[in-house]
């Protein structure tokens, strides 16, 4: 009994994408699809870095194209791939590098550059190729997370330079320019922005799917220049469920919406504190609020995350949870974290695609 083309999709469209809750046939993740008698055989391409699901989504789509009458075998290859994605108008793009991420929050202490640790490293375990800008110029975090405190980058040319590297992200960092770890930097706004701008276009960033920039609190020079001069692709905001932080959000959020960079969604840290001793959860900075900022902004709620002292230790001892502790429940958090702002990526580049005007050639008579 010959097998019908039309049977095959069918079934296959029964599974799918975890993350955008598309099925691979609808959303023409689905290529390749070949019938030779029994033997089916075919490829699901993913718009975003997912090691960690292409084995089960193999397995079900194998399982689905098996109830199709007339199959014997099956051959299905599931991979991914980054593209690059459009950026603001007129901003010159950056060599080695396909979309940049920038991770901003309205006030200090909400846990911005842990998360941007965090989520940098979630997306490398996810096989993609990821780098980290620290451009928290007046108090960069990144190289003791990262636990290269006291490197210096290379340069070969004398003109640029080399990228650090921790646990197989590449970094930049002021605090890897400075003599003294210690010193203070006591610049102007307009210095800090013109060396924000030297680290990122003088770094030999080397063919990243991502760059993750992490910005310094606020909406000053340093996020206004990265907004309107560096090709940003989307933003991620960071705050916690207290109504103090969430004031200053809103502001990060209409700073990114009058630049016209999209946002890729919303983090909640500290959404609440479980007892190590009992297990009692109790919401010290508030119930939801970042939740409650997402959906009245129309924004994608990206998760939330505890107040936690193992969060706090490994960041300080220079191995974040995601390679501390890949196992543990928080290591999940940021994994499928980090997989819904690469899909929030991948999903504004097939929008954009879809609002590309069509160009019509009529042949003159």
């Amino acid at each position: 009994m010959p097998i019908l083309e039309n049977d095959l999709r069918t079934a296959l469209a029964s599974v799918r994408d975890p993350h955008t809750g598309q099925d691979f046939v609808t959303s023409q993740a689905l290529t390749n699809l070949t019938i030779e008698g029994g033997d089916v055989a075919f490829d699901v391409v993913l718009g975003y870095p997912a090691q960690s699901l292409l084995t089960p989504l193999r397995q079900q789509l194998i399982a689905a194209a098996r109830t199709v009458a007339g199959v014997q075998n099956v051959s299905a290859n599931v991979r991914w791939e980054v593209r690059s994605h459009a950026v603001q108008p007129g901003v010159q793009l950056l060599p080695g590098v396909k979309n940049i991420i920038a991770v901003a929050s309205g006030k200090g202490g909400v846990g911005k550059s842990t998360t941007s640790a965090n989520l940098a490293l979630a997306l490398a375990a996810e096989g993609a190729r990821v780098g980290v800008l620290d451009a928290d110029i007046y108090g960069p975090s990144q190289p003791l997370m990262f636990g290269v405190s006291g490197q210096k980058p290379e340069s070969i040319d004398g003109k640029t330079m080399q990228p650090l590297e921790g646990y197989g992200v590449q970094l930049m960092s002021i605090g890897f320019l400075l003599e003294n770890p210690d010193q203070a930097m006591i610049w102007r706004g307009p210095m800090a922005v013109q060396a924000l701008e030297q680290m990122l276009r003088q770094t030999n960033w080397h063919g990243l799917d991502y760059l993750i920039i992490d910005l310094p609190p606020g909406t000053g020079d340093i996020q206004l220049t990265m907004s309107q001069r560096i090709p940003v692709t989307g933003a991620v905001i960071v705050t916690t469920p207290q109504d103090i932080a969430l004031a200053d959000a809103r502001k990060g959020i209409q700073m990114f919406e009058k630049v016209s960079v999209p946002i890729l969604g919303l983090v909640e840290n500290m959404a609440m504190h479980v007892c190590s001793q009992c297990g009692h959860v109790e919401h010290i900075f508030g119930h939801d609020g970042g939740k409650a900022l997402a959906q009245d902004k129309g924004l994608h709620f990206l998760g939330s995350l505890p107040l936690s002292l193992q969060i706090r230790e490994q960041a300080d001892s220079g191995k974040p949870t995601v390679v501390a502790a890949p196992d543990s429940e928080v290591a999940a958090i940021y994994k499928k974290l980090a997989r819904d702002v690469a899909v929030q990526v991948a999903l504004a580049s097939t929008e954009q695609a879809a609002k590309a005007p069509t160009i019509s050639i009529h042949r003159k008579k």
